[in-house]
């Protein structure tokens, strides 16, 4: 009697787990999640891009400032 419960229990939750499983490949879901994923991807690159402009112009700026480079745009 325990064993036939016990094996009851446990085909009730491999099929719950199958079920919840085959339920996330629901092309809505995977839809979903790609453009979740998607969507904050573009805010990470968008995050590193300014990011990556900001530093790229702060470079300039000192390099600029250290070789002079702003005086001769105004001597020419």
């Amino acid at each position: 009697m325990i064993r036939r419960l016990f094996y009851l229990s446990l085909g009730a939750f491999i099929t719950l787990w199958v079920m919840r499983r085959l339920q996330a490949l629901h092309p809505n879901h995977i839809a979903r999640r790609t453009a979740d994923g998607a969507a904050g991807m573009l805010v990470r690159v968008r995050d590193f891009t300014s990011d990556a402009l900001g530093e790229a112009a702060g470079r300039e700026i000192e390099l600029r400032a250290r070789f002079g480079l702003d005086n001769a745009e105004h001597n020419d």
